[in-house]
């Protein structure tokens, strides 16, 4: 378990199925990230989430106070099979108040620290606009822009070195 100010993240369990697979089919969550999944799909996402390898870490983010689940966090392979990309998703009604920004930057220190990671990379679309900022926020900088999913995505990246 790793813990912020208010959140714990705690690794996916079996009885968090429906709470993720609400994340999966949210529309606004959605929105910059391929759309909502099909059941086989999520299943099948779901399914790697529960048996990933000492290479990938998903956790459900869940409030302290109430134990809540509020989003998905990961670390894991990026699409280019080479760097570690943190991912995260978090349900509408939940952003604006730092808990994205709260829950990346003590994932990043958690790689760096823990996992002895030396750099981090995120990919967002460059239309997400809030990602972006919370990517910078963090101390991420811009590193490429590529067409990827029909869309101009930014990678971001951080190093140990960076931070």
């Amino acid at each position: 378990m790793i813990k912020t100010n208010r959140c714990k993240m705690v690794k996916v369990q079996e009885r968090d199925y429906e709470k993720i697979k609400e994340l999966y089919t949210d529309e606004k969550v959605r929105k910059f990230l391929g759309g909502t999944v099909s059941n086989e799909n999520f299943n099948s996402s779901f399914n790697d989430m529960l048996t990933c390898n000492n290479d990938s870490f998903y956790w459900v983010v869940r409030l302290k106070d109430n134990n809540h689940i509020i989003g998905l966090a990961s670390l894991d392979k990026h699409h280019d099979g080479l760097s570690t990309e943190i991912s995260y998703q978090f349900m509408p009604q939940y952003w604006g108040y730092g808990y994205a920004e709260e829950v990346v930057r003590k994932i990043i220190d958690y790689a760096f620290y823990e996992l002895i990671i030396k750099k981090i990379i995120a990919e967002t679309q460059s239309a997400n606009k809030a990602s972006c900022k919370l990517l910078k926020k963090v101390g991420m900088n811009l590193e490429q822009i590529v067409s990827r999913f029909g869309n101009e995505q930014y990678i971001f990246s951080i190093s140990k070195e960076d931070v």
